[in-house]
């Protein structure tokens, strides 16, 4: 059982957390400083260092527990037997879900302290992950296109697929409706945009060859 000392230690922890996550959300990563998080959190600028040292360890706690997750879902949905097509669609879906079920922080989930996409080894572990769930993506759309594309073609061709992702998820940022509303309601019009897509990559492959 905690003693006191510890229940008060916990509460202050997920009370930086908890503003943090606030801050970086309503003012982005790069503008906050651990003083302004300390004093949302109700303690001062020093202790805050007691339970994190800097804010790239507040995104690590963060944005890790939710990205764990999303990178299982997509996992499963790639071992999943169906056809390519409906194994990109779902995987696509997913993702979606996910943003607009966490809309004010997806940015802050995908952006905040971000590396390129295609970068070997990153420093912070978010980042690798994040690059994983990228990696996942472009092992979707791989099923979906002309055996032998060149890696080059296919990281443009993810990267487009991700830009629609996130283009989507920004449009409906300040939605009033649910994550389940607006999937009913719109979810096939998501799925046609990115069969729409997969047409287009096909077509440019047939027709200019594999060039990035």
């Amino acid at each position: 059982m905690r003693n006191p000392q510890q229940a008060r230690a916990e509460r202050t922890k997920r009370s930086i957390i908890a503003a943090a996550a606030e801050l970086f959300a309503e003012r982005g990563f790069d503008a906050v400083t651990m003083r302004e998080i300390a004093k949302r959190a109700g303690c001062s600028h020093t202790a805050i260092y007691l339970y994190f040292r800097d804010k790239e360890t507040l995104l690590h706690h963060i944005s890790m527990p939710p990205l764990q997750e999303l990178r299982e879902r997509l996992d499963g949905l790639l071992g999943r037997d169906a056809s390519p097509e409906e194994r990109l669609h779902d995987v696509c879906m997913t993702w979606i879900r996910f943003c607009l079920s966490n809309r004010n922080m997806f940015e802050v989930f995908f952006s905040a302290g971000a590396v390129r996409v295609d970068e070997k080894e990153p420093r912070l572990e978010v980042n690798r992950l994040r690059n994983e769930l990228f990696g996942l993506l472009m092992r979707a759309l791989a099923g979906c296109l002309p055996p032998g594309i060149g890696e080059e073609r296919l990281l443009a061709c993810t990267r487009i697929t991700y830009f629609m992702a996130h283009g989507i998820v920004g449009t409906y940022r300040h939605s009033p409706e649910s994550p389940d509303e607006l999937m009913a309601r719109l979810g096939p019009t998501f799925r046609d945009a990115f069969q729409a897509l997969l047409i287009g990559f096909k077509t440019l492959i047939r027709e200019g060859g594999d060039q990035a």
